[in-house]
């Protein structure tokens, strides 16, 4: 049985990959209040901290970017798309490891879109984590039969 991963499935990913680029100020600043949280770090923690929140938020939108524009090339086989799709995948299980075993989601406020927003989001993340690592797992296999 070969495994068959549409590119649209890859494409989709891409675009959630930048849809959480784009939502990620809005969460951080209206569900957590981060911006307040964070003005009590010394200044150079201070800039770390969104330094930090801007490398995220660029992963995700590079990730999403390479995925909608390399969604082929992405399950080619090669060595470069079993590092690319392993870095990725490795990224978004982090994060939902991440999420589940150190993130206290009981803080999120508790109106309804945001119990929502969190779903979707978790979501999100698993089906990146999934996909991207069915993509790892494809290349790698693909390119050990034929080295």
């Amino acid at each position: 049985m070969k495994l068959i991963i549409p590119d649209w499935l890859i494409i989709a990913g891409g675009i959630g990959q930048i849809f959480t680029a784009i939502i990620y100020p809005y969460i951080r600043h209206v569900v957590f209040d981060w911006y307040n949280d964070i003005k009590k770090l010394k200044p150079l923690n201070l800039e770390i901290a969104k330094t930090y929140g801007r490398y995220i938020q660029g992963l995700n939108f590079s990730f999403g970017l390479i995925s909608i524009l390399l969604a082929s090339d992405l399950k080619n086989q090669s060595a470069l798309a079993i590092a690319i799709t392993g870095l990725i995948a490795a990224y978004w299980i982090g994060k939902v490891f991440t999420q589940f075993a150190y993130y206290p989601m009981y803080e999120i406020p508790k109106k309804a879109i945001f119990k929502i927003g969190e779903i979707a989001m978790n979501t999100l993340f698993i089906s990146f984590a999934v996909v991207f690592a069915c993509l790892f797992i494809y290349n790698l296999m693909g390119y050990i039969k034929t080295h």
